[in-house]
């Protein structure tokens, strides 16, 4: 099969495909042929060897994946041959013509591939990050970096869980920001005081997805670090006392499952930034670093 791989750290140009080995699926697992694969911000930052999983050199890369299953592995109940299915690929393989699933969750009714992989690593990273925070019905939660591809799921998330949401986010998203469901706020010089002029008591809690320096300005709106949570500053959470989370580390998977729901009322949608065929992830890695994107970059597979 054909994929995606890095054989050393860097730029975007060090993604080539490669012919490799078509999986077979173990235990509990299934495999998929790939539709499309989501680019995620781990992937960009595993490939630029900003962050270590510890899986040696060449690595695959991909890990929101849609697909349909081809293959079953001893114990799969779950899912059928046939059945459309979207996840995490294991050991973030995604980026392939094949792929093995474990965390999935059959596509709801009315998504295609595209959308689909679009949303498990954003959904699930933004469902343990409120569920760390607490936020529920009257909570008031300031999310910063509330356009991109996590950051527009927390604030969907939080609207549904009944929370007041306020999003930072450049002035050419602030619209963008408010359809989404929260009231959104220009970043940069002078944020804290914007933010308090719509909520003057300060917040309950703060999430960072954008990591861009303001963990201060969020422990002060939010009274105190430890209800802010940082998804994207490791180096700040460790000198400002506050979490830091991948979203991932010491919980089951749970949010895929429960997506539908929200999908089908008209509560929450993914919108998709651009598509590349997989030849040219290395165009759509280049796009995912520049930021300031509306959702995600997808990879369409075949």
């Amino acid at each position: 099969m054909k994929a995606a791989q890095f054989s050393r750290f860097g730029d975007p140009d060090v993604l080539e495909l490669v012919d490799l080995p078509d999986p077979h699926p173990g235990p509990g697992q299934v495999r998929i042929i790939v539709r499309a694969v989501g680019i995620s911000a781990t992937d960009v930052k595993l490939r630029a060897g900003l962050v270590d999983f510890g899986d040696g050199l060449p690595q695959t890369t991909g890990r929101d994946v849609s697909g349909v299953v081809d293959e079953i592995g001893e114990g799969v109940v779950d899912v059928q041959l046939g059945d459309r299915i979207f996840g995490v690929s294991d050991v973030g393989a995604g980026a392939a013509e094949l792929a093995l699933v474990t965390h999935r969750a059959l596509i709801p009714d009315g998504l295609g591939f595209i959308d689909a992989a679009a949303l498990p690593v954003g959904l699930e990273t933004a469902t343990r990050g409120l569920d760390q925070l607490g936020v529920g019905s009257g909570t008031t939660l300031l999310i910063n970096g509330a356009s991109g591809g996590v950051g527009s799921t927390a604030v969907q998330l939080a609207v549904a869980r009944g929370a007041r949401v306020i999003g930072t986010a450049s002035a050419a998203n602030n619209e963008f920001v408010r359809l989404l469901g929260a009231e959104p706020v220009a970043y940069g010089e002078g944020m804290s005081q914007r933010v308090r002029a719509l909520a003057p008591c300060g917040v309950d809690a703060a999430l960072d997805v954008a990591g861009s320096g303001v963990l201060p300005d969020l422990i002060d709106l939010a009274g105190r670090a430890e209800n802010v949570l940082t998804l994207a500053d490791f180096e700040g959470a460790k000198q400002h006392g506050v979490r830091f989370s991948t979203g991932f580390q010491g919980h089951a998977f749970h949010a895929l499952g429960t997506i539908g729901s929200l999908i089908q009322s008209g509560r929450f949608w993914l919108p998709v930034e651009r598509t590349f065929p997989l030849d040219q992830i290395a165009q759509a890695h280049r796009l995912s670093e520049r930021g300031h994107i509306r959702g995600r970059i997808v990879l369409i597979v075949q």
